[in-house]
This record gives C-alpha cells, structure tokens and sequence, in this order.
C-alpha cells in the first residue's frame, strides 16, 4: 500500500483508496460519501444543502449555496455556486430523497476511520475534511488549466487552491484513475 497523503492533518485519498473505502458501505452511508465527494463542499454546508434542496438546479448542474449555507468565518465568498460533474448531478437526487440525516462531522470522522480498518486501509488522519479536499486535489490535478474555476466552485481563492493541492505525489495511475471521478466537471 502506497504513503497516506496528508495536508495540514487531513487525509487526501488515491482513487483506489476511494474506491476501497467506499467498497463495504451500507447504500446510505454510500450516498453521503459520494455526496460530499462529489460536490466538493464542505461538511457543514452538505448538512444545510440537505435541509434546502432548492439550491440543486438540476438543469443546470449547480448546487447555489446562498450566504446563509456559508458561514465560515475567514469565507472568501459570501455565496458560490458548486459545479457538478455527471457523477455529481447524479448522485444528489438521491441524497436529497434520503430519510436519514448526515452525521455530526465527528461522528463522520469516526465512522471514516472505522470502514477504512474494516478494508485494511489505513485510517490515519481520515476526518469529515477528507473528501472536500480529496476533490479538489483530483480536480486540480485533473485540470490544472482549470484552477481559477476550480477554486471558485470550492470557495478558495486560486493561490489556496494551488498551494494545498497542486503539489502532491499522486502516481501517474492515480491521475489517470482520478478522471473516472472528476471526468465532465468542465
């Protein structure tokens, strides 16, 4: 098994290690990881997009988070719209039907850290960050022509984005195996 990647203490997946983790899941908790993967936002902001699926334009692929779904003290945004690939438009109509509720982020974190042990992955600094920041290394890595938009749709200025999540030691196959994820976000 190939070094964890971390950055500031939060776990960065391989696709692999996706795949893997994702591999024994009931089909809820399937649907929350994939959700917050796919839309790259953070965890707070998937629980308050869960009480308002009127920010999901279907048509158009977006997810229209309105100042009240950002509340982060140091935001750069007051709102954004988070752009979704095929895999994320499909994914939240799904999430928006589901009778159960997210988590709180720590109990997210723990049942992070318990599915990975159940798969022999190692679940070293796996936390309810892990999948926002696992996105938009995928998508930086992806499309690094892309940046600027990338870092629009994740809240990020583009000098935060390319300073976190340009510069990590992803294989070759990883890159090629990021783009059955990350494929049609552009």
């Amino acid at each position: 098994m190939k070094t964890p990647l971390c950055r500031n203490g939060v776990r960065i997946l391989r696709p692999s290690e996706f795949k893997l983790l994702s591999s024994n899941l009931k089909p809820h908790h399937r649907i929350f990881l994939n959700t917050l993967l796919y839309s790259g936002m953070r965890f707070i902001e998937v629980q308050r997009f869960q009480k308002h699926p009127e920010w999901f334009d279907e048509h158009d692929g977006f997810i229209h988070l309105p100042k009240i779904a950002i509340q982060k003290q140091k935001r750069k945004q007051m709102e954004r719209s988070v752009r979704l690939n095929s895999l994320g438009k499909q994914i939240i109509p799904f999430f928006l039907e589901l009778d159960k509720k997210l988590p709180c982020h720590q109990t997210w974190g723990e049942n992070l850290k318990r599915w990975a042990r159940q798969v022999d992955l190692d679940p070293i600094h796996l936390c309810a960050k892990t999948t926002r920041k696992t996105m938009e290394s995928w998508l930086v890595s992806t499309y690094k022509d892309r940046s600027m938009e990338i870092a629009l749709s994740q809240g990020h200025t583009t000098v935060t984005s390319l300073q976190y999540y340009l510069n990590l030691a992803f294989s070759q196959e990883d890159i090629l195996q990021m783009k059955e994820y990350v494929g049609g976000w552009i």
